[in-house]
């Protein structure tokens, strides 16, 4: 299916504007999602109550309203909020050009593609070019559904990508967690920097890393649907409950030895145990652990019980 554009800007530098369109970037997945049922086994929906007549309120008699003070409410129609979306400006105006790192990616918010609309293939072209040989992004404000946004608008491998900024006061700072000071002896960065070297990589694949979690809820569901029961599993050794005290320099020994002996297979995700339906005495029931099935033999058997 082709990609839809959800907004047609213009972005602009100087008394430069090129026609673009913007696309989504991302998309969630999702987790694993649980129904919320009565006993009975029936789905429960979700209905509005008016705090002061105590009655369900249909959405048809519904509005919407902003509280100015405590519970008083300015209120508006539809085509009031129209209005104010409607007034924001459909470009995206670039106020100065900055080193590529200069944005501390913990101010990232939601990523947008832009690509050219008509008539605007070669100064976006030219503009992307630009900024990949000076190495700087774009900084710039857009205002979208009621909102003023400060972007980065930067060179991607295939286009421009258009990252909306977090405002300073929406960035908790760490000053705030008080963390404790710590030491650190020379031997010991020695020993950290060898285990950094040596567990190093010089890209990011995003192909290579997987949900194992999700993978491995949706096994045990298989399992419950087969009428197998899900019992919590017995915690391994390595997974007390307190933090060890432990010889840091040993520790990190330990691990560039591990790293020079031969890889051990990686470390699956652990199982819950899940055992046949049994009477409620659980003092005879056997644990067994179930392996997870194939993505492709999981699916039919939850496609089977939503039926």
């Amino acid at each position: 299916m082709a990609a839809r554009s959800i907004a047609t800007l213009s972005l602009s530098f100087g008394l430069v504007s090129i026609p673009v369109k913007v696309y989504s970037a991302t998309e969630s997945s999702g987790g694993v999602h649980f129904n919320l049922l009565h006993n009975c086994g029936s789905r429960l929906k979700q209905q509005y109550v008016c705090l002061k007549e105590g009655v369900v309120v249909e959405r048809a008699e519904m509005i919407k309203g902003y509280e100015f003070d405590k519970d008083r409410y300015v209120t508006f129609t539809s085509d009031e909020l129209k209005a104010l979306e409607e007034s924001a400006r459909h470009t995206i105006d670039i106020i100065s050009f900055i080193p590529l790192a200069a944005v501390d990616p913990i101010y990232y918010d939601k990523a947008y593609y832009l690509a050219p609309d008509k008539r605007g293939a070669k100064p976006y072209g030219l503009l992307m070019q630009a900024m990949r040989e000076s190495g700087r992004c774009a900084l710039a404000r857009w205002v979208w559904k009621g909102k003023q946004y400060v972007v980065q608008v930067r060179p991607g491998e295939d286009g421009l990508i258009l990252q909306q900024l977090l405002y300073a006061d929406e960035v908790r700072s760490m000053k705030e967690l008080d963390i404790e000071k710590a030491d650190i002896a020379k031997p010991e960065l020695q020993l950290a920097l060898q285990l950094i070297d040596q567990i190093s990589a010089d890209t990011y694949e995003p192909e290579e890393f997987k949900d194992d979690e999700k993978q491995r809820v949706l096994a045990a569901i298989d399992k419950k649907i087969e009428g197998k029961a899900i019992v919590e599993a017995e915690p391994r050794a390595d997974e007390g409950g307190g933090g060890q005290i432990i010889d840091l320099t040993e520790a990190l020994r330990a691990s560039l030895k591990g790293k020079k002996a031969a890889a051990p297979a990686p470390a699956k995700a652990r199982e819950p145990e899940v055992v046949a339906e049994a009477p409620k005495e659980r003092k005879g029931a056997k644990r067994a652990t179930a392996g997870a099935p194939a993505a492709a033999e999981a699916a039919p058997a939850r496609a089977r019980a939503r039926k």
